[in-house]
């Protein structure tokens, strides 16, 4: 856990959230910023800064993160589909120092729109 972290802090509870999902692994909450009506964080419990910073050895926990986003996507009815995102790096969009996956969904979100 970082002390200065944002998502540590909802982890930890210090920073209040409406959980959605939660195992040992990690917490979903919605995006405070919705870009869809239906956006949801899925949050690891350990701290990693970034996609970027990860190795073979997590790839336990990447797996479980994409599970839970396929469950908080069953959980909130998206079986038309969805998109999950992972931004990387300020380049790839990333505003929270904290690797996190967006489940969005409930409307159409490929191309071309509509």
């Amino acid at each position: 856990m970082s002390n200065d972290c944002l998502f540590c802090k909802i982890v930890a509870g210090t920073i209040p959230a409406r959980t959605l999902f939660e195992d040992g692994s990690c917490v979903a909450f919605p995006d405070v910023h919705p870009q869809a009506p239906v956006h949801v964080l899925v949050v690891p419990k350990q701290h990693l800064v970034s996609l970027a910073e990860t190795d073979r050895e997590h790839t336990d926990l990447l797996g479980r993160l994409l599970a839970a986003a396929a469950e908080v996507a069953r959980m909130q009815g998206l079986e038309k589909g969805y998109r999950v995102v992972i931004n990387t790096g300020h380049d790839g969009g990333q505003t929270v120092g904290h690797l996190h996956l967006h489940v969005l969904g409930g409307r159409h979100m490929g191309w071309p729109p509509g």
